[in-house]
C-alpha cells in the first residue's frame, strides 16, 4: 500500500475560512507540557506548534498522550507545569502542581469558546433535533440573535451533507451523519482552531469515508486544526505536519512525506509497521 499527500479541494460552495488570515503568531502553542493523573505521568514534556491555517496531525499507540494533549490544549483537562498559550498569550494559572488550574475564569471561557472541540462518540443530545444542536452553544454561550445562528446552522448542515436531516433526531442519524453534525456543531461556534479526538475510530469503514470527505474539505480551506488519529492515510492526506507521540513524549515529527515515507526512529518504524501493511512509500510525495 502507497500513501500519497492528497491536494483536495473544497467541495462546490465552500469558501475559505475568514478567520484563517495569514498570522505570524500560532494558533496554539504549547510549551514543557507535564500532566499526571495522580502517580502516572502521562505527558513528560510535550511541546507543540499549531501554525494559522495548518493542520497538526498527532499519531501514535492508545495510551501514548494524543487525546490528552488535545483535551489540555482545550483547557478540558489541567496540567501541572508548561505552558499552554492561544494566539500569543499564555494561560493564566494559579497554585503549582497537582493543585494547578486556570487562574482567570473569564479568559478561561473566552479561550475555550474558541477552540471547538470534536469527539470520538459524537456527544449530540439526543432531546435536541440535529438543527437545535448546532445552534445550542451560539445562542446560550455566546449570546448570538437565534435567527442568525439559525441561518448559519443551516448553512453548515449543507455544506457537511446532511442539509435535509435538519428536523431529525440524532438517534435517526447514521453514525456518519451524527459525526458530520458533531463537526457542524463545532463550526457554528466560528472557533480559531478545530480538535478533533479520532472523529472516524467509532464508525465502520464506509461511515468513516463520509467523515473523512469533510475533514479534507475543511483541511483545504485553511482551517487551524489539531487532529488525533490512528487512520494513517487521512494524517498523511490532510496534514501538514505529524506528531508522533510515544509513552507522553514527542518520539519523532515532521512533514507527512518523512513521517510515513522515511521514519527516523525505531519506535516509529515499528508503529508503522503495525498499524500498515507494508509500511506506506511517500517517496515521491512532496513535503
Amino acid at each position: 500500500m502507497s500513501l500519497s499527500v492528497d491536494p483536495s479541494t473544497p467541495a462546490n460552495g465552500i469558501t475559505p475560512a475568514p478567520q484563517q488570515a495569514q498570522s505570524g503568531v500560532p494558533v496554539i502553542q504549547i510549551r514543557d507540557l507535564h500532566k499526571s493523573y495522580g502517580e502516572q505521568e502521562v505527558l513528560k514534556g510535550v511541546d507543540l506548534v499549531a501554525p494559522r491555517g495548518h493542520v497538526i496531525g498527532l499519531i501514535g499507540s492508545s495510551g501514548s498522550g494524543k487525546s490528552t494533549l488535545l483535551r489540555c490544549c482545550n483547557l478540558l483537562e489541567d496540567s501541572q507545569s508548561g505552558e499552554v498559550i492561544f494566539e500569543g498569550e499564555p494561560v493564566a494559572w494559579t497554585r503549582s502542581g497537582a493543585g494547578r488550574q486556570p487562574a482567570d475564569r473569564k479568559q478561561l471561557r473566552r479561550l475555550r469558546t474558541n477552540l471547538a472541540m470534536v469527539f470520538q462518540q459524537f456527544n449530540l443530545w439526543s432531546h435536541m433535533t440535529i438543527l437545535q444542536n448546532v445552534m445550542e452553544a451560539p445562542v446560550t454561550v455566546l449570546g448570538h440573535p437565534p435567527a442568525e445562528v439559525e441561518t448559519r446552522a443551516r448553512a453548515l448542515l449543507a455544506k457537511v451533507g446532511i442539509g435535509d436531516k435538519a428536523d431529525a433526531w440524532p438517534a435517526q442519524l447514521s453514525g456518519g451523519q451524527q459525526q458530520r453534525a458533531a463537526i457542524a456543531r463545532a463550526l457554528c461556534m466560528q472557533p480559531k482552531a478545530l480538535l478533533l479526538d479520532e472523529p472516524t475510530s467509532a464508525l465502520d469503514p464506509e461511515l468513516q469515508q463520509e467523515v473523512v470527505r469533510v475533514i479534507k474539505d475543511l483541511a483545504a480551506e485553511h482551517r487551524t486544526m489539531l487532529l488525533v488519529t490512528h487512520d494513517m492515510r487521512l494524517a498523511a492526506d490532510v496534514c501538514d505536519h505529524v506528531v508522533f507521540l510515544h509513552q507522553g513524549r514527542i518520539a519523532e515529527e515532521g512533514p507527512p512525506a518523512r513521517i510515513f515515507g522515511a521514519p527516523q526512529t525505531e519506535r516509529l518504524q515499528q508503529f508503522l509497521s503495525a498499524t500498515m501493511a507494508p509500511r506506506p512509500d511517500m517517496s515521491n510525495a512532496s513535503e
